[in-house]
């Protein structure tokens, strides 16, 4: 027993020293059961007269006896096959974790992309799938397909209402033009009603391109010769002057067509309502720069200006501001448009006062890509 399983046998004394084998549970739970098999004298020590060891005293006979084991190869045996436990469970839990990750987050990561591309006005791959392994899943998707079919079907009566009015509208106030140039013989009267004629026209076409869908195609487009097409109508005015300040070749990332209608507001909105007290005339500041990812586009003019308190709300629809900046009549849709349709290319409108007065637009516009 010495030699193969390092096993002593020696004589117990009546004077010996022993520590007890029970500082821990599972010391305890070995001392009651060798107590168990052994009987009841039996002794579990975890050392005797200072030598540590697992010692284990009995009878034998009536002699008595202490047992020595190293009692260190039982224990790294137990911490060993306790460490396998708690790495495998660690293991398995880590595992399930995953998965159980994976379950929910990839249905969370398809519909925020999907509820994304229903922003963009995209609702053909905006579908989910209804055949999902689990059933909370599979009911959120099938409501939010729904929903994307439903506001598809909006738009697409949207579209069709646009188009009736455009026509609608238009082909009357045609008809009424021509009859008042060819029967009203007053000239002021025929001018006067020719002009409500055009208003009401202009009127139209700002509701039409407040309701434009959102989605857009952005490519590279030429700022300056933007701006130049949408200051034809009104360069020849003797009642406006404009200033550029604009790089020869700065590009942004726009439709071209959307980005005029945004000068196009722009100047309208200064020729309404912003001439300048001191010449007589609308005076207009263009001015652009480069800024790494973004460019940044001033639209200043040297009218009244606009109370503070109520700058916050020029962008909103049909709203008019003080009487100083509507002095002209109008859809009250100007810079509202301009800031949805700035919104749709990925930039970003802010209005506020310049410091010497009148009015400052500017606008910030992804650089082109290359």
């Amino acid at each position: 027993m010495s030699d193969q399983e390092g096993v002593r046998i020696v004589p117990r004394e009546p004077n010996d020293r022993y520590d007890p084998f029970d500082d821990d549970s599972l010391s305890k739970r070995i001392s009651v059961e060798l107590s168990h098999r052994l009987g009841p004298t039996t002794i579990v020590a975890d050392s005797v007269n200072d030598v540590r060891g697992l010692w284990v005293g009995f009878d034998i006979d009536g002699d008595k006896y202490w047992m020595l084991t190293d009692h260190a190869r039982f224990k790294q045996s137990a911490n060993k096959t306790w460490l396998i436990w708690l790495i495998s469970a660690a293991i398995l839990s880590l595992a399930g974790s995953a998965l159980l990750a994976r379950l929910i987050n990839r249905p969370l990561k398809e519909l925020s992309f999907a509820a994304s591309r229903v922003r963009e006005g995209d609702f053909i791959a905006s579908q989910l799938d209804e055949h999902a392994t689990t059933n909370e899943i599979r009911q959120v998707n099938i409501g939010f397909n729904r929903m994307a079919q439903r506001l598809s079907k909006i738009e697409q009566d949207r579209a069709i209402m646009l188009a009736g009015i455009s026509h609608d509208l238009r082909t009357p106030l045609a008809r009424l033009r021509l009859e008042t140039e060819m029967s009203v013989s007053d000239i002021d009267a025929r001018e006067h009603m020719a002009a409500d004629i055009e208003q009401l026209d202009a009127i139209i076409d700002k509701f039409l391109d407040y309701a434009r869908p959102d989605h857009v195609t952005l490519v590279p487009v030429n700022l300056n010769e933007v701006i130049n097409n949408s200051l034809y109508a009104f360069k020849n005015r003797q009642d406006m002057h404009f200033n550029l300040d604009l790089p020869e070749d700065i590009r942004v990332q726009a439709d071209e067509v959307e980005l005029g209608r945004v000068f196009s507001n722009l100047f309208e909105n200064a020729r309404r309502y912003a001439k300048s007290p001191d010449f007589g005339v609308t005076i207009v500041d263009i001015a652009a720069r480069n800024r790494g990812k973004w460019v940044l586009i001033r639209v200043r003019d040297y009218g009244p200006g606009v109370d503070p308190a109520i700058l916050s709300n020029l962008t909103k629809p049909f709203f008019r501001g003080d009487m100083a900046r509507t002095a002209a009549t109008g859809a009250g849709l100007g810079l509202s448009i301009v800031e949805k349709t700035v919104q749709r290319m990925g930039g970003k409108l802010t209005l506020s006062n310049s410091s010497s007065g009148g009015l400052s637009a500017r606008i910030q516009l992804p650089t082109a890509k290359m």
